[in-house]
């Protein structure tokens, strides 16, 4: 039996031992003071009574509702009769600076090469701009049109925190007030060993560890005291999206007004699924409650299923944009948290007895995530509106093929196209890009636009 190493805190040593974990000190010796610090830090996070849990729950796989139980949403179609009394309700709110925006950034682009945060990529079809500067100038283009100033909150990975302020840093931000911009890392979840429930090693000071999910945003969220600073500005309401997509209308003042006044705690923007096998995932309704089922839970039989009109009955995909409560979220971040962790069986490298790396053939691991939809159905109330793909889901996925760069540049262009025709300018097969500080929507670029121009080549609408 392993004995208490020297300079381990006893409370540290006596918990490991109390769950069969100390051997995760067996190299304390060969480790330097920095790395023993950091070892203990990581340590002390653990929650190690819910990792004995989550590990005895292993055969324990999601289940699908029974698909009795499966049935459409209620959704406000986009054209909705009132529209303009939900946007003069939303321009209200943030006209009184209700409304902070959150993006999900803790993803690397590795499938598309990009060894970098994702949220640094180049999208832009001229200008070359990263997915950050383009959400963050919709951000800041809110406060111009409101005069009130949006906190922009940015979460974060270990694997991306440094590079991604750095990154904002580098460009000043891109315009907005440095202290109205927010970094939050990510919680992160230790892999266990499959045949044993053992934590495992990265290295002789490291567990092995990765993020815990997008779920993970709403506990890193609490955890990192944003949220209670929130409610202290009188910040009522979150508006939630992932960086990859460019597309998204940040801060969409109808969307926002149709939330406050259905006094919904989560809202929820969806696209028409193209096909019964999309690789989204599907809003339903389950025992009265909203709720998310992932394509690859959805049985075929329902997938495939339509209505008397030949339309797909469970239609709705989700994009990842949302408007939650902040009350809603202080509910259910409290203590533990409320959202439970899915298991995942995963090949996870590890240092062995001997202090040798494995790299193993077969999956050896359990990781535990937290996902974001999970939130839905604890709301008591909820909305569900639809969006387009066209006006609001390009996302960037792929180096090539489907949701690559590629299309995501064909998504923008095809965006300023529309909007110049709106205008009454005829719209050439050019690449195009409008600046969102030049225009935020449709309608302000219609009337800042010079409609006498001709469009003869690419051509970038920028701030003026």
């Amino acid at each position: 039996m392993l004995r208490s190493p020297a300079s381990v805190p006893d409370p540290l040593w006596q918990h490991l031992r109390q769950h069969q974990q100390e051997h995760a000190l067996s190299w304390w010796d060969q480790l330097d003071d920095a790395e023993r610090q950091s070892l203990i830090e990581q340590l002390r996070d653990l929650d190690c009574a819910t990792l004995e849990r989550l590990y005895f729950q292993r055969e324990q796989s999601y289940r699908v509702p029974d698909s009795s139980a499966i049935k459409p949403l209620d959704i406000v179609p986009a054209e909705s009769p009132d529209n303009a009394a939900m946007r003069a309700a939303g321009e209200e709110a943030l006209r009184d600076g209700e409304l902070a925006v959150l993006v999900v950034a803790g993803g690397q682009g590795s499938r598309l090469g990009f060894e970098h945060p994702k949220g640094m990529y180049p999208i832009g079809p001229i200008s070359g701009k990263s997915l950050f500067q383009i959400h963050a100038e919709k951000v800041r283009a809110l406060g111009h049109r409101y005069g009130k100033q949006v906190p922009f909150l940015v979460m974060t990975s270990p694997a991306t925190d440094d590079e991604t302020r750095r990154f904002f840093a580098a460009y000043a931000y891109f315009g907005l007030p440095k202290e109205e911009v927010f970094f939050f890392c990510q919680g992160t979840m230790p892999a266990l060993d499959l045949a044993s429930g053992k934590l495992l090693m990265e290295a002789p000071g490291r567990l092995f560890l990765s993020p815990d999910g997008h779920g993970g945003t709403l506990t890193a969220l609490a955890k990192s005291g944003l949220l209670d600073l929130l409610v202290e500005r009188g910040i009522r309401h979150i508006f939630y999206f992932q960086v990859d997509n460019p597309l998204v209308k940040i801060g969409d003042p109808t969307f926002v007004g149709r939330h406050l006044m259905s006094r919904s705690e989560a809202s929820s923007k969806i696209v028409p699924k193209q096909g019964p096998k999309d690789r989204l995932g599907n809003l339903v309704l389950v025992d009265g409650r909203c709720t998310m089922i992932e394509y690859s839970d959805l049985p075929d039989a329902l997938a495939h299923e339509r209505d008397a009109g030949g339309r797909l009955r469970l239609w709705a995909g989700s994009p990842a944009i949302h408007i939650f409560d902040v009350e809603f979220l202080a509910r259910v971040t409290e203590g533990a948290g409320l959202l439970p962790f899915h298991i995942a069986r995963k090949k996870v490298p590890y240092l062995d007895s001997e202090g040798r790396i494995v790299q193993p053939t077969v999956e050896n691991a359990l990781k535990f995530e937290r996902f974001i939809f999970d939130v839905l159905p604890l709301a008591e109330r909820w909305l569900v509106v639809e969006t387009s793909h066209q006006e609001e889901f390009a996302p960037l996925k792929n180096a090539d093929g489907a949701d690559s760069p590629q299309t995501v540049r064909s998504a923008l262009t095809q965006i300023a196209a529309e909007w110049l025709r709106s205008a009454g300018i005829e719209a050439p097969s050019v690449p195009l890009e409008i600046c969102p500080l030049f225009a935020l929507d449709r309608e302000e670029f219609v009337r800042r636009v010079d409609r006498s121009q001709r469009i003869e080549g690419p051509t970038y609408f920028s701030q003026r």
